[in-house]
């Protein structure tokens, strides 16, 4: 396992930034880059903008910065908090979870609950539990005492699930999706050698409707855009090969559609750009026709009068949930595979 990968993808993973709080994951982006890039803007919106300058083409290679989370809506008179979703969670992944409110005097701890089975009937236990039956218990007894804490409706809460090493060079975690692609847009950077104008653009709010995406892309109107990504890995039970066939340890992962083309048609040229750089260079590889999910691609590619883009992805289970599981091998390829296609641009005709 590359030690310094690792390292990086540790420090991103456990830091914590859902959608429209991404403040400590844009600190270590500038953090790891500063000795790397030219420049540093960030946005109206908070999109961090790291600008290595060049000649044409320019690259705008994207990565979303927010993850999964939950806020607070309201908060009861004997202290028990209610929130609602920030992204795409699947409801029962959610209970019993440990969390962190971000509050105004730091972090406070707390659990997820909803009603223990003693007290159900049977009906009840048969049916999965909704979010909006679950409530956050931070040991508080009353209202006056959570706000005493510095939590207030609208405070940010992420799960409180470290980065942990499984067998065979894999890792589980929150947030994978995306401090993976972040990992792999920053080592990217840090290794490419070549003179096109690179723009390494952490995106917000993609959790949330690819809002950061969007308006960073109209502002730098690249001639070219590579979103850094993960994709659903099908290889576990439950899912059937014929949904996925995206496997952990297969490599990188090249889109060629998601959202059953509703979302991301990669342009046909960066398709072909990618798989031969590749083919050419021995890197491991997986082609990926999805018919749910997107990326910040999706509003990338029909920015301004268009913009011709693709996604390069680590495979990954269990995503959007706090246990998240990708194969380091896999992201090195990754990592592999973008820094040879940014170093191998005039393979590509547009």
């Amino acid at each position: 396992m590359a030690h310094s990968t690792y390292s990086l993808l540790k420090k991103l993973a456990n830091a914590h930034g859902t959608s429209g709080y991404e403040e400590k994951i844009r600190e270590i982006i500038r953090e790891e880059l500063e000795d790397h890039v030219d420049e540093f803007r960030t946005d109206s919106m908070g999109n961090l903008i790291a600008i290595k300058k060049g000649k044409k083409p320019s690259v705008m290679l994207a990565a979303h910065m927010d993850e999964i989370g939950l806020v607070v809506k309201n908060i009861d008179k004997n202290g028990f908090i209610r929130f609602v979703k920030f992204g795409g969670w699947y409801d029962p992944t959610l209970l019993n979870s440990r969390v962190i409110l971000h509050g105004e005097k730091g972090k406070i701890y707390g659990v997820i609950g909803s009603k223990p089975p003693h007290m159900m009937k049977d009906d009840g236990k048969k049916s999965a539990i909704k979010a909006e039956d679950m409530f956050i218990d931070i040991g508080a007894k009353s209202r006056e005492e959570v706000e005493r804490k510095g939590i207030k409706v609208g405070t940010p809460i992420t799960l409180d699930m470290d980065i942990r090493r499984l067998a065979n060079n894999r890792v589980t975690g929150k947030s994978l999706d995306d401090r993976v692609g972040i990992t792999m847009m920053i080592e990217a950077v840090k290794r490419y050698r070549g003179n096109a104008t690179i723009y390494a653009v952490g995106t917000v709010q993609e959790e949330v409707g690819l809002k950061g995406a969007r308006t960073s892309a109209f502002s730098l109107n690249p001639d070219v855009a590579i979103v850094c990504e993960v994709a659903v890995a099908g290889d576990h039970p439950g899912v059937e090969e014929r949904n996925s066939q995206i496997k952990l340890d297969e490599g990188a992962v090249i889109t060629v559609a998601d959202a059953s083309g509703r979302g991301l048609i990669s342009h046909p040229s960066v398709v072909r750009w990618l798989e031969n750089v590749a083919k050419k260079r021995k890197i491991k590889y997986q082609m990926e026709v999805s018919e749910g999910g997107t990326t910040d691609a999706a509003v990338i590619h029909i920015t301004r009068e268009g913009i011709p883009s693709g996604v390069i992805s680590v495979p990954t289970r269990y995503m959007h949930s706090g246990v998240e599981v990708i194969s380091m091998n896999d992201l090195e390829e990754s990592i592999k595979l973008l820094t040879e296609a940014l170093e191998n641009l005039d393979g590509l005709h547009i």
